[in-house]
């Protein structure tokens, strides 16, 4: 369900996208209200759903985790057990970053973070691969992430 915001609500996203930890006079002062009511807007906005939690932003470049693969998955079936059991199976896979249903010429496309190739193709065929109902894969290595952040010009 799509929540209604208005430009008060926008400014709290917009600030908290880029310093989840400001506080909330911080906040009120920010976005050019009291501490009141920016306190009530930030619980609505929380207990709507429409922020969904905070968490700390890690460079994994620093970590050493700089090979990134996007990788084509088609199945061998796509009724809705065979992709619940798929979905079950890769949220359980922590380099697999993101994992989206296609319509396309495959059925998923998944961001994978690894440390170097071998370990890529390592897990690959250990760990994607014997995913349930995978037919095969095609993969394309990130050469140069040009831009890796959250839409917050769309709010």
């Amino acid at each position: 369900m799509q929540i209604d915001l208005d430009k008060f609500d926008k400014a709290i996203l917009r600030v908290l996208t880029t310093d989840g930890r400001i506080s909330i006079t911080d906040l009120a002062h920010r976005i050019g209200l009291s501490k009141s009511p920016t306190q009530a807007r930030l619980r609505r906005l929380e207990g709507d759903g429409v922020i969904s939690g905070y968490r700390a932003m890690i460079d994994p470049i620093r970590l050493g985790l700089d090979h990134v693969s996007f990788v084509e998955v088609r199945l061998t079936d796509t009724r809705e057990a065979a992709l619940a059991a798929f979905n079950d199976a890769v949220r359980k896979i922590p380099e697999v970053e993101q994992v989206h249903l296609i319509a396309g010429n495959f059925d998923y496309l998944m961001k994978v973070r690894t440390r170097n190739m071998n370990e890529y193709r390592q897990m690959l065929a250990d760990r994607i691969s014997t995913l349930p109902h995978v037919a095969g894969t095609s993969t394309y290595v990130a050469m140069q992430a040009v831009k890796e952040n959250a839409p917050e010009d769309a709010i």
